[in-house]
């Protein structure tokens, strides 16, 4: 895991918990400014290979791209690496691990396995960041569909649903520390909270990061699940004084809300999210690491590969990027 926890890269390229006998963290990438700071997230391109993707960032002018274990998989973990290397590229980010609510022993061993794949997977790609969403209640038969029959009322059971999040983090802390690599817990919307995600606020993440170690577990600030909270300046604020801030993503949340609306995401610029807001606070935070764009949206994916990453660069350009440099802006 980076020992790295605002973002920015050690001077001298070692971390201090090198320093301290332990394991070896993958290499940590350097932030510059500008575009190169940027990062296409592989979802944006749904289908894209991960060769077409870094092809169609790198021509873009990104720095990186920030892949889903889907499109690992389909070449291998070392097949990747040398993808992305070989497009001049870095992975900024894996997504994604966590679904850690599982109420039965079978539900928790395959949830702990599948956990430690995905960590290999980013050590191996050199992602120092494994995104997590954390899974909904146990009640779900599937993301977006209706509860199952046979659901008992413990499955429905919020409170000991999210306890279960932070035992399985407990679990999973030493083998994220083990193969160097930061465990990037994601709020999502509301809207997610019964299928997908029980954490829904920046606020909820932070407390369930707060007994580890701020190398060991992070937070991701991402706009479109965040952007609503009326304490996301506070908390945004403290993530940062805590060194938890590991991920800035960004992408609008546009109207109306499609049909399945987890792909209800839009460009930058398209919708209703204060990106210079939500940025100088991310910025006046200490965050200096790299800026994904991550949207669902079956027209963006409709599109060309090499058209929809120009596009993702022009609007972090237009409405992100001036608002990540400069001095802070206490009123704001």
């Amino acid at each position: 895991m980076s020992e790295n926890t605002t973002g920015e890269a050690p001077a001298d390229g070692a971390t201090a918990a090198e320093g301290a006998g332990a394991p070896a963290a993958p290499s940590s990438p350097t932030f510059p400014t500008g575009p190169h700071r940027a990062s296409l997230n592989t979802a944006t391109v749904k289908h894209a290979t991960l060769a077409e993707a870094c092809e169609a960032a790198a021509a873009a002018g990104f720095g990186a791209v920030g892949p889903w274990r889907d499109r690992v998989q389909e070449v291998g973990a070392a097949e990747a690496a040398k993808i992305i290397a070989d497009a001049g590229l870095v992975a900024s980010s894996l997504c994604r691990g966590g679904f850690l609510t599982a109420r039965d022993d079978a539900g928790i061993a395959a949830a702990l396995d599948e956990n430690k794949r995905a960590f290999e997977e980013a050590a191996t790609i050199g992602a120092p960041e494994l995104i997590f969403v954390v899974g909904g209640l146990p009640a779900m038969s599937a993301p977006g569909a209706g509860p199952r029959p046979d659901a008992e009322p413990a499955d429905r059971d919020l409170v000991a649903t999210r306890a279960r999040v932070a035992d399985r983090l407990a679990d999973l802390a030493p083998i994220a520390r083990e193969h160097g690599v930061r465990i990037v817990l994601e709020p999502l919307h509301p809207i997610f909270a019964a299928d997908r995600a029980v954490i829904s606020t920046l606020g909820q993440a932070l407390d369930l990061a707060a007994p580890f170690a701020p190398e060991e577990v992070g937070v991701v600030v991402d706009t479109y699940h965040v952007w609503w909270d009326p304490a996301l300046r506070e908390q945004v604020a403290r993530a940062g004084r805590e060194r938890r801030i590991a991920s800035y993503q960004v992408c609008d949340w546009i109207l109306p809300l499609a049909p399945e609306p987890l792909n209800s995401r839009g460009h930058v610029g398209d919708g209703y999210i204060d990106f210079a807001t939500v940025s100088r606070w991310v910025r006046d935070a200490g965050y200096t690491g790299f800026v994904e764009t991550e949207i669902f949206n079956e027209e963006i994916w409709a599109a060309p590969p090499a058209e929809t990453a120009a596009t993702v660069l022009s609007r972090y350009e237009q409405y992100v990027a001036p608002h990540l440099t400069g001095a802070p802006h206490p009123g704001r």
